[in-house]
This record gives structure tokens, C-alpha cells and sequence, in this order.
């Protein structure tokens, strides 16, 4: 992934203002320095701030970064989003992100604390990048909820609320420090939802805007170690994550991802709810465009059934829902502290398919926690055999070092696999879209397909609809027939004379979100050359473009 979107300058003139703009962003992305010269602080109850090493200067260099720098992502779309961010304030800095992770001077890993093998791969790349004599910087659940870990034992940490402050680490531990920041953002004492959803960004993907809405939740489950690193309920304002969907329509999104550990309880910190955030964002999303509603525990959307319905209804929303259940016994859920019965869960889906006709439903469900006695688990397989959710994420349960969970006597792992076994076997057994065989649809086309020669495309109800790749469909709508259905998309064809969502084309891939001018990146990418050549000339050609820019305003 580049960090800037031109290959090369267009003018020589271009330097005479890059410095200009450079400490304008600067001034954004780097408001935290700190000089730590020869202190060495502790690091208790995983909140203060520690800087260790040799060369504790203060930040104070004005030349852009050049080095480059690997960034991997594990777990949810939230540290999806995370990771999007910290990629765009290290590219607005003057850092190259790169895919090659050989190639790269520093190591970017985000984690995922939620199964033991994500927390597996994470540890082995970290070995990896060590071995490879590569600088190390660990962020996301691993090194917030457990900082003290011997494996990542002095290393570099980025908290999950302090990924605006990436840069601050990255260059401190390029210079051979070792610094944790893993402390919370509070307001008046009170924890908010994160660094600003107004900072630089990469996208994954140009035409999809992922927000963070809150961090943190309201639940206690006794399985989760997420909560560990997340902690409690944290919303942002309704107003910030608006001003973040305007932002992104304006350079060409076309679909926004809202995400948390929770969306359905978001605002209940500040006074605000979903519904009152959803009402607000659909009066900015342009015809066309459309949005879709992260995952939501069944506890805190019960109130709102009324209010979702009205809105997964909107033509700009995507008729989509992902309520994890867990378990369908009412003695495991109360064993995992979900707070909510297979009752209540039933009646948010069976509410929602009667008011919302189509709606895609998702769940998840753990197999083997160490209270599910083999009738638990049969009520699990009825649950599931019952509504046939066309979306199911089967889980292993895994302990997790810390949770109450990873106390209580386990169940034998072979007889878990089992369980995810038969549990497969009823996921298999049905087929989710053979009623959609035949039907004309209306489609938004996002991604290209892994065989690189159809495209990704989804329906109303966020269901997964193949294109051939027959022309340049990427984020157009259209209307398609449904030709064939599988077990986990549908095929059309296409039928009708395409539309573009929005009239903006949406930035290249790689470049800068947040940045106000296409100039700026550009400026980006002549620093990393001029830079690097010989500085006293440099000097010279940036001291003429100074007197010449002097003399004309002296003629003016």
C-alpha cells in the first residue's frame, strides 16, 4: 500500500511549499510529543505512559519520515478501522506503508485478543520480525489488555484509544526507544469514544467508510477478553461520526460500515441512542449510497425494535442485521452473563423478519463453553434448525488467560470439535437463498471477487451478488437477474443501464483521507525523493524559491 497516490512531481515549485503544509500537518497528527529524556516511568493498572531507551529526544525534526513501514491487522472491522487510521497519520507524515513486509524498516501489528489463534499468528510474527531484525511496534486487544505479557516484553505498545498518537511511537522506537501508551481518552473524567474520527486515514478499500461509533460495552460475559482491552461503553458524538460520513461521501465513498463492540447500546453514555444516530446519518447519505449497521448484542436493541424496523426499511440502509446469540440455552447464556434469554433473542428476529420482508439475519454461536452440557447443545442445534440464518459464525470456545470463563472446569477439545461438527452439519444442510432464484434485484457493486474476474456486489439485504467483469462496474448500482444461488451468494446478470451512486470519484488506493488538498500529497511524494538527495541543494533550489516567490510579491 503506497502512502500517497501521484508517482512523481509535476513542478520543481512544489518544494518551495511543502514545508508550509508539512508543519500544518504536522500540527494535526503530531500534538502529543513529549520529551522523556533519561526517565523511566511504571506502567501501572495499564494507564500511564512509559519511554524507555538511549535516544529520548524530543520530537522535533521538520524532515518527513522515509522510512517504511509493514502494517498487519487481525480480528474485527473495528480494527480495521483502527488500523485504516494509523496508516493514513504515518502516510500524511512522510512514511511509506508497504504490503511487503521484507522490505519494511518497522512492524505494525494490530491484534486480536478474542480466540487463542489469532493471539497465535500475532506471536509468531512478532518472533518473525524480530528475527528478521525488524523494529516492532504491537497495538490493538493483546498489548491493552495485557501489557505485561513476556512475549511482548519490551516492545513498543499503542493503545486502543491512543492510535493518534502512532507517529509519537513509530519514531521513537525507530530511533531505538522503547514506548507505551496505553491510557484512556477521557473528557471532564468521563471515557469517550477514541482518538478523533477526523484524523488522516487509509481505506482498505476507496469506496467504504468504516466507523467507529463507541468502544467498549456494557456486558460482562465471562468468556471475553476483549473487554479487558476495550473496557466500557464509550460513544462518540452524534454530531462527529456525521461530520465523518459527510467527509467521506465527498471523496467517494459509496457505503458506510458502522462498527463497535455493541452498536445497539451506542450513546447510552452521552444521552443519545442508535436510532438517533441512524435517523441523522441517512439525511447525509446520498441516493444510492448505502449503509449497514454493525453487530449489536440482543440486551440493548430490544427497546428499539420499533425505530430499526423503520429504518433497516430506508432504501439507504441495508436490510442486514448480526444479533450474536452465543447459545441457545438459557442455562449457558446465563453461565456467559449475556443478559438475555433465547426467549428475547427469538423475539428480536422474529420481530424484525415480520416488519423488515427480507431481512438478513446473522449470528454467531461459541460450541463447547465449559458450563454446555450436551442438552444445551441440542437446544442450540433446534435454535439454529428453526431459522436457518444464512450467516453463521461457528466458534470454538477458547479459554482466555483472565476471564472467569478460563477457570471453570473445560469441556475435552475433541468432544468441542465435535459439537462444531454437527453444528456444521445443520448449517449445511439447509439452502439460505434458493427462494431468490429468478428475481430481479437492484445491486451496489464494492469489491472485486478472490478469482479476479467477477465482481462483489451486494443487495438490499447486504446478501453477496457475483458479476462477471464485464466493464468498469466498481461502486455503480444496477439492476440484475438472479441466474443462480449458492450457499453463500447469488449470481445475476446484469439488466439494466448502471448508475453512479455518487458523482465523486473516490480517492486511488493508498491515498490519504482527511488530507484538504491533492497538492499536499503530492508534496508527500517529493519529499521522499528530494529529501533523500544531496542538501545543499536542496537548500539552494528551496532558498531561490523563496527570493522568487519574495520578488513577486514585492511586484505586486
Amino acid at each position: 500500500m503506497p502512502s500517497q497516490c501521484a508517482e512523481e512531481l509535476d513542478d520543481i515549485e512544489d518544494i518551495a511549499t511543502f514545508e508550509a503544509r508539512l508543519q500544518s500537518t504536522k500540527a494535526v497528527i503530531l500534538p502529543h510529543a513529549q520529551s522523556a529524556k533519561n526517565k523511566r516511568n511504571t506502567l501501572p493498572n495499564n494507564t500511564d505512559e512509559e519511554i524507555e531507551g538511549k535516544n529520548q529526544d524530543e520530537l522535533s525534526s521538520n524532515a518527513p519520515a522515509r522510512e517504511s513501514i509493514y502494517l498487519k491487522t487481525w480480528g474485527c472491522t473495528h480494527n480495521s478501522s483502527d488500523s485504516e487510521y494509523m496508516a493514513g497519520q504515518l502516510a500524511a507524515y512522510g512514511y511509506n506503508i508497504t504490503d511487503l513486509c521484507e522490505d519494511a524498516d518497522l512492524w505494525l501489528l494490530n491484534s486480536c485478543t478474542v480466540k487463542n489463534p489469532a493471539e497465535d499468528h500475532f506471536r509468531n510474527m512478532i518472533e518473525k520480525g524480530q528475527k528478521l531484525g525488524k523494529q516492532v511496534v504491537v497495538a490493538g486487544c493483546v498489548p491493552q489488555g495485557a501489557p505485561r505479557q513476556q512475549y511482548i516484553k519490551g516492545l513498543s505498545m499503542i493503545g486502543v484509544q491512543q492510535i493518534d498518537r502512532v507517529v509519537e511511537v513509530v519514531e521513537e522506537t525507530l530511533k531505538g526507544n522503547s514506548v507505551r501508551l496505553l491510557g484512556q481518552k477521557k473528557v471532564n473524567g468521563k471515557k469517550t469514544g477514541g482518538a478523533a474520527l477526523s484524523l488522516p486515514k487509509i481505506r482498505r478499500n476507496p469506496l467504504i467508510e468504516i466507523i467507529s461509533i463507541n468502544t467498549g460495552c456494557l456486558n460482562a460475559c465471562t468468556y471475553c477478553k476483549t473487554k479487558h482491552a476495550r473496557g466500557n461503553l464509550g460513544s462518540y458524538p452524534v454530531s462527529e461520526i456525521v461530520e465523518r460520513a459527510k467527509q467521506s461521501f465527498d471523496e467517494g465513498v459509496v457505503e458506510i460500515w458502522l462498527t463497535s463492540e455493541d452498536t445497539g447500546a451506542y450513546g447510552r453514555d452521552i444521552g443519545s441512542s442508535l436510532p438517533e444516530l441512524l435517523w441523522q446519518l441517512v439525511e447525509v447519505i446520498p441516493d444510492g449510497c448505502m449503509l449497514r449497521v454493525g453487530m449489536t448484542n440482543p440486551p440493548y436493541i430490544l427497546e428499539h425494535l420499533e425505530e430499526m424496523a423503520k429504518i433497516l426499511n430506508h432504501p439507504r440502509v441495508y436490510a442486514f442485521m448480526h444479533v450474536p446469540v452465543q447459545s441457545g440455552a438459557d442455562r449457558t447464556l446465563y453461565e456467559m452473563q449475556r443478559e438475555y434469554t433465547v426467549g428475547e433473542f427469538s423475539h428480536v428476529v422474529d420481530f424484525l423478519r415480520e416488519k423488515v420482508p427480507g431481512i438478513s439475519i446473522a449470528t454467531d454461536i461459541i460450541c463447547g463453553f465449559p458450563t454446555e452440557t450436551p442438552e444445551d447443545f441440542e437446544e442450540t442445534l433446534e435454535l439454529c434448525k428453526k431459522y436457518k440464518f444464512p450467516s453463521l459464525f461457528m466458534n470454538q470456545f477458547f479459554p482466555r488467560p483472565g476471564t472467569p470463563a478460563a477457570k471453570m472446569t473445560q469441556i475435552d477439545r475433541k468432544e468441542i470439535k465435535k459439537r462444531t461438527k454437527k453444528l456444521s452439519e445443520v448449517f449445511s444442510s439447509y439452502e439460505p437463498y434458493g427462494h431468490q432464484l429468478g428475481k430481479r434485484q437492484t445491486v451496489l457493486v464494492t469489491e472485486i471477487a478472490h478469482d479476479k474476474v467477477h465482481y462483489v456486489a451486494h443487495n438490499k439485504y447486504y446478501e453477496q451478488v457475483i458479476v462477471d467483469m464485464e466493464e468498469d462496474l466498481m461502486g455503480k448500482m444496477f439492476e440484475v437477474d438472479i441466474i443462480e444461488t449458492g450457499k453463500h451468494y447469488l449470481r445475476g446478470r446484469r439488466v439494466a443501464e448502471v448508475s453512479s451512486p455518487n458523482s465523486t470519484s473516490p480517492l486511488p488506493k493508498g491515498c490519504v483521507s482527511g488530507l484538504k488538498t491533492e497538492i499536499f500529497q503530492q508534496d508527500l511524494v517529493m519529499a521522499k525523493s528530494a529529501f533523500g538527495k544531496d542538501r545543499i541543494f536542496l537548500l539552494v533550489v528551496l532558498v531561490g524559491m523563496l527570493l522568487s516567490f519574495l520578488s513577486k510579491q514585492l511586484a505586486t
